[in-house]
């Protein structure tokens, strides 16, 4: 049997040895917990503090924020799944942990968004035997309103409380002005007729309230000495804070102010010992980021407010179903015993004076006010 010769130089060549396979890199985990972190965070604030307040505006909003929570809850089980990876069994100390410091902060957005970007109330028909009236801010922002003219020189402005328009003041601008005095009922910015941005805690209120006196003093009906504010909740903290600021504002009535700063809540740890102390830890938060998304610098505590309005005489009521408005009114009382008198509402919810004591209310509210914008001589 014969072979053919190999070439010359010929070399022997062996078979291409096979690729190493390569094991496919289990996912990283970290990466995944942060971003699902983040993403559920960011979604679930941004459903309950943006799309709950406005599910009312149509099907299109409750989609939304039906979607925005889903996709929340989603990057929740995301979140768990890593944290499992990379923990193995200390996931099941560490996802509780870390499911209640991300509810909370995300709670803490939440509370915060809602306050600085509401809805703005559609405006109401003002009542029929009003005037309509318009004022600019002095930051130009154009505010609407309407006023009932003064039998008795003497007149208020009268502050709504959030989410709502000077529509809800109606009553009480009624039971004023059945006792002589001119009401000026304002919608605050963001809401009703009112151009500008809306905020829930009232940042602007003393700017408003400004322009609503200044148009007041040039009223022929109104003696510009015998100006006083009358505001519920929200307004009622605008109030307290705009006689801090304007030596024209002669008489305060607030109704269910409780307070709009972090510098407002400090009572709570005394008051419930570490759940208080605890709450503070979120407010802190809370009213960092309200801080971060309003373009505005945060008011003065209401106390410092009434420590500044020397010699304004203020009237605070309080709901006989709300133990916080109560505390809040002792203890801004404290701070200027001599002028600052209390009415607890028995019964009453917040805000609901006027309609759970109606004589009562007479005789508190108008009597006060009869007593501090008294005609002089």
């Amino acid at each position: 049997m014969s072979t053919e010769p190999r070439p010359v130089g010929a070399a022997h060549r062996s078979p291409a040895p096979a690729p190493a396979r390569t094991r496919a890199r289990p996912a990283r985990p970290l990466p995944a917990f942060t971003a699902a972190t983040a993403g559920a965070g960011l979604l679930l604030a941004a459903a309950a503090g943006l799309g709950v307040p406005r599910l009312d505006a149509g099907v299109a909003a409750v989609l939304l924020t039906a979607t925005a929570a889903v996709a929340g809850v989603a990057c929740l089980v995301t979140g768990v799944l890593a944290l499992r990876r990379a923990l193995g069994r200390w996931a099941l100390v560490a996802a509780p942990l870390w499911l209640v410091g991300l509810l909370a902060a995300a709670g803490c957005l939440a509370v915060a968004l809602a306050a600085t970007h509401p809805p703005h109330p559609a405006a109401q028909r003002p009542p029929r035997e009003a005037e309509t009236v318009t004022m600019t801010a002095a930051d130009g922002v154009v505010l609407a309103g309407w006023y009932l003219p003064s039998t008795s020189g003497a007149a208020v402005v009268l502050r709504h409380g959030s989410g709502s328009t000077s529509a809800a003041v109606v009553a009480h601008a009624q039971a004023l002005h059945a006792a002589g005095y001119g009401v000026l009922a304002t919608d605050a910015r963001g809401h009703g007729a009112s151009g500008g941005r809306g905020m829930d805690l009232g940042w602007s209120g003393e700017l408003d309230i400004r322009a609503a006196v200044d148009l007041l003093v040039h009223r022929p009906d109104v003696d510009p000495g015998r100006i006083g504010v009358v505001g519920l909740s929200m307004g009622g903290e605008e109030s307290l804070g705009a006689a801090g600021e304007d030596a024209r504002i002669r008489a305060v009535v607030a109704e269910g102010a409780t307070g709009r700063t972090r510098g407002d809540k400090t009572w709570l740890a005394d008051e419930y010992g570490l759940a208080g102390r605890a709450q503070g830890v979120l407010d802190a938060v809370t009213y960092g980021l309200v801080d971060v998304l309003t373009p505005g610098a945060p008011p003065r505590t209401l106390a410092e407010s009434v420590r500044r309005a020397d010699g304004t005489p203020v009237l605070l009521l309080a709901a006989g179903t709300e133990p916080d408005e109560q505390s809040v009114a002792g203890r801004l009382a404290a701070t200027a015993p001599e002028r600052v008198e209390v009415w607890t509402v028995d019964g009453a919810p917040h805000t609901g004076a006027l309609a759970a004591d109606p004589a009562g209310w007479r005789e508190h509210v108008v009597g006060f006010l009869d007593r501090a914008l008294a005609a002089p001589g």
